[in-house]
């Protein structure tokens, strides 16, 4: 229907604000399929469901897990959707216990080509020790929606030409 594709589009543009991020999803070198988990006991979604439809909106093909998924479940997701990306969202403070088992799985799976972005409450401290441990980029509270989305296509169009 047509209100409901004009409504897309002024979910595109509503969501990133700027003609770059609203044709996002004609400029990406194909169509990244990207996974968002919310591990261990954190029952707060909200983040995690807004950055899922922002990035849907934007033209990647995006599967939500849900709450209370345990490091197993989001790896065997990553390896069942055929992944590309892998986000996930943490309030809880066990960012430093969940995230390096997540890491660990997935390199275990042969899936450490998967670029993993962890969003939440993170202490500035703990983004470096994060990062160490594999994450390629920690966003946390007040980072735009906009930066989020870009910086994801950017990193993974940069990972295409590459191969």
């Amino acid at each position: 229907m047509f209100w409901q594709r004009r409504h897309r589009v002024f979910a595109r543009f509503s969501n990133f604000g700027s003609v770059t991020g609203l044709y996002a999803w004609k400029t990406m070198e194909r169509t990244y399929r990207v996974v968002v988990a919310k591990p261990g006991l954190d029952g707060h979604d909200r983040g995690a469901k807004v950055i899922a439809r922002t990035l849907r909106d934007a033209g990647f093909e995006v599967v939500y897990t849900g709450l209370h998924q345990t490091p197993e479940q989001i790896v065997q997701a990553v390896i069942q959707e055929d992944a590309d990306a892998l986000g996930l969202s943490l309030l809880s403070g066990a960012h430093l216990v969940l995230v390096p088992r997540i890491v660990e799985l997935l390199k275990a799976a042969g899936r450490d080509d998967v670029l993993l972005i962890v969003g939440g409450i993170i202490p500035d401290d703990d983004i470096s020790l994060l990062e160490t441990a594999g994450v390629a980029r920690v966003f946390t509270p007040g980072a735009s929606l906009a930066d989020i989305g870009s910086w994801l296509e950017s990193a993974l169009d940069s990972r295409e030409v590459v191969q």
